[in-house]
């Protein structure tokens, strides 16, 4: 059995860039190419796809190749961000590798669908304030598709999930963002939790949240048996709502 998503409206433009209590859309200027979306089955092999990442986006800086966008599942792995702290990693229970987003350390792992975003701001908005509220509303319209209410919070990176049956003040994210921007094209991405294996956070502090009330959650966790096919094609439904038209890669 398997939940089936709602239609959720498009995200509203908004007139300014405040983080915390506005939508954004970040269209293309008139004319440019469609963003090229790609599913890559299987596990991908974290250093060879982050190779493979940088390349791409070093070739849209160049005129190249279209901006894109690669949904995918990465091994059990932590990911260890630019303001990572050494006493955040619990446990090296699963290989760790430097990276050269933003933030701390992160999970990945089979049941968690990473999307890279890579986008050529120019072509849009050079404002990567903007462009993180966008991603956070992609993560948040889709989550809505679903009946999940996901916040961002001012003081606290990601999309989070209310969780008042745990106690006051309870919350559990259940979406990472961390991205880089390199003249102005964007790569890394988000990671939204579907199914993955909740207790393979425990080796980390994710994102640095020590705080007992802060917690992980996932799509299934909060009781929704949602496939990953279901969750792609909402992320690319909410994708385009806010970023503009997609096309299959070849």
């Amino acid at each position: 059995m398997s939940a089936t998503p709602s239609p959720s409206p498009a995200a509203p433009a908004c007139p300014a860039p405040a983080r915390g209590a506005l939508a954004h859309r970040m269209a293309s200027r008139p004319g440019s190419a469609p963003v090229e979306w790609r599913v890559i089955d299987g596990l991908a092999p974290y250093e060879e796809t982050l190779a493979a990442m940088e390349a791409r986006a070093e070739a849209i800086r160049a005129g190249e190749a279209s901006e894109c966008v690669w949904l995918l599942e990465h091994p059990a792995l932590y990911t260890a961000g630019t303001s990572a702290r050494p006493q955040d990693l619990v446990e090296r229970r699963f290989p760790v590798h430097d990276v050269g987003r933003g933030g701390q350390y992160t999970y990945h792992g089979p049941g968690q669908r990473v999307g890279y975003v890579m986008l050529d701001l120019k072509r849009r908005s050079e404002d990567v304030r903007a462009f993180v509220c966008a991603l956070e509303d992609w993560i948040i319209q889709t989550l809505a598709a679903f009946n999940v209410r996901g916040e961002r919070r001012e003081d606290r990176v990601g999309v989070w999930v209310k969780r008042p049956e745990k106690g006051a003040g309870c919350e559990d994210k259940i979406a990472a963002l961390g991205i880089r921007v390199r003249r102005w094209v964007t790569f890394h991405g988000v990671s939204l939790n579907v199914e993955p294996d909740l207790s393979h956070f425990a080796g980390i502090v994710p994102c640095g949240i020590a705080e007992p009330r802060y917690g992980v959650t996932s799509l299934v966790d909060l009781g929704l048996p949602v496939t990953m096919p279901e969750t792609d094609a909402v992320l690319r439904r909410e994708f385009e709502a806010i970023f503009g038209p997609t096309i299959n890669a070849p």
